[in-house]
């Protein structure tokens, strides 16, 4: 498996198991991913990299500046760079604007791909990292007291948020120790 894969499976959440894992895991993660009606990705839609001093943050794959992961905003350029696992403090620290050593390319830009390049910058051009502030994630639903079962059960559960019930009741009907379902939520 390459890192490439390694990294978009980050983007993207738990894995799954495969084939391996059991039925209720899978409902677990379907949950998670929000393939109930309305919800959509519910969690990773409420969940933010803060970046401190961008050690613990990757610039492409962390939703850390925007509504998305960079990959996700500018996926040409990420095709074309060739340090795709970069920090964003090692970024920062090659310079990114529009000349700076951040951008490695595999071939020379084309003009659209060099927009491409501009709007990015301009995008990072008020970015200051922090030396003593380390990188967190900010739990959006409650950002001051930070992710909590109640606050995601309250979420799921709610009038405004449709999800398909049935992926819900998985959880707490199925024979399992009653810790397993605390743990799971």
């Amino acid at each position: 498996m390459c890192l490439k894969h390694d990294m978009v499976k980050r983007v993207v959440g738990l894995r799954r198991g495969g084939r391996h894992s059991s039925v209720w895991w899978k409902t677990v993660c379907h949950i998670r991913e929000g393939l109930g009606v309305g919800v959509g990705n519910w969690f990773d839609n409420n969940l933010r990299r803060v970046v401190g001093d961008g050690l613990n943050t990757l610039f492409w794959y962390d939703t850390w500046i925007g509504d998305c992961p960079l990959i996700l905003k500018f996926p040409r350029l990420f095709d074309l760079a060739l340090e795709k696992e970069s920090t964003v403090r090692e970024m920062e620290g090659r310079g990114w604007g529009v000349d700076g050593g951040a951008w490695l390319w595999r071939r020379r830009l084309f003009a659209w791909e060099e927009d491409s390049l501009r709007e990015c910058s301009l995008l990072l051009h008020n970015v200051i990292l922090q030396d003593l502030v380390h990188d967190y994630w900010r739990w959006l639903l409650d950002p001051i007291h930070g992710y909590t079962v109640r606050g995601a059960y309250s979420f799921l559960t709610s009038t405004d948020a449709m999800v398909d019930r049935s992926l819900v009741v998985d959880i707490w009907q199925k024979h399992i120790p009653s810790k397993v379902s605390l743990f799971v939520w």
